[in-house]
């Protein structure tokens, strides 16, 4: 039986872009389902991707983690291709995504536009080449992978990644959650180049630069904390015991020059800065265990997955 691939299109009053998306893919993955998921558009959206031959479902949740959660769950299929409505991404890059897939060489393959230039040179809106560095850096520094891309919105999946991922994000901050998802969780990974092109004359943005960048790093916290507790714990552990240091260095030392503690204020804090430090590093080792042990269910359910698939 052939391979089953769906392109999954999360949208939002894209009503200038979306007809020469669907035409596009339907065009390059002729064997493809091709399904738009409007997200409360206000723009007749959702009729021109149905007058083109698309599959059209609503999200009435707003944002974007919401869409990617509900196509996670609705949608059945081998290979899975995921990609913006905006006409940013060529239709055409869409086979390069899925060949490592279909190979066996990788279970979630990234666009990446940074890497040939092709974002620098068409996008001109400030900060949003330093926010995809920023987040990049933060992920290699956490997880020890580096991406070419975090932030692109051209991807492909395989099955069992798809439908063992756990959506938690509610807006842009889904592309970041996916990829750090997939290092932690040891998925392989390829990025593929991609020529990227800005919007068209009359297609905007969604995305807020400071709001859903700060969103986005707030996202980075939370899922440290979830994924990698004795590392977002030790931190503050090693915070407090480097504080603790400094301020009760001083006060050592006049014991031992003196026999007499005077500071007993200083005293006091340092005590409580190290003991804060202890009590973090106790939550770090207990919610570290935690985290093995979901871990090991969640390998236990890809595998699951994996058989039911195979069946």
């Amino acid at each position: 039986m052939q391979d089953t691939i769906a392109v999954l299109i999360p949208c939002y009053n894209e009503a200038v872009t979306i007809g020469k998306v669907v035409d596009d893919f339907k065009r390059v993955l002729p064997e493809a389902d091709i399904y738009v998921y409007d997200n409360n558009s206000s723009d007749g959206t959702a009729s021109i991707a149905r007058d083109r031959g698309a599959i059209v479902r609503h999200e009435s949740r707003q944002g974007k983690g919401n869409v990617v959660r509900q196509m996670f769950r609705d949608i059945d299929a081998d290979y899975y291709i995921m990609v913006d409505g905006d006409d940013t991404y060529p239709a055409e890059s869409a086979r390069d995504l899925l060949a490592p897939l279909m190979d066996g060489s990788a279970d979630m393959t990234v666009g990446d536009r940074l890497s040939n230039g092709s974002y620098g040179e068409e996008n001109d809106r400030a900060f949003h080449g330093f926010g995809n560095n920023l987040v990049r850096w933060l992920i290699k520094a956490i997880y020890g992978y580096g991406f070419d891309d975090v932030m692109t919105g051209y991807r492909a999946f395989t099955r069992s990644f798809v439908k063992t991922m756990p959506v938690l994000s509610t807006g842009f901050q889904i592309e970041t959650e996916i990829s750090i998802h997939a290092v932690d969780k040891g998925w392989r990974v390829v990025d593929v180049p991609i020529e990227y092109r800005d919007r068209p004359e009359g297609s905007e943005s969604k995305l807020s630069t400071f709001g859903d960048g700060a969103k986005v790093l707030m996202a980075i916290t939370s899922l440290c904390k979830d994924y990698r507790p004795f590392v977002f714990f030790g931190l503050f552990a090693l915070v407090f015991f480097v504080l603790g240091l400094i301020v009760g260095l001083p006060v050592v030392y006049e014991f031992f020059q003196t026999s007499y503690v005077t500071k007993f204020p200083s005293a006091l804090l340092a005590v409580g800065l190290v003991c804060c430090g202890m009590l973090s590093i106790t939550a770090a080792t207990i919610l570290d265990t935690v985290a093995k042990a979901h871990r090991k269910q969640w390998e236990l359910e890809v595998y699951r997955v994996m058989k039911d698939q195979s069946n």
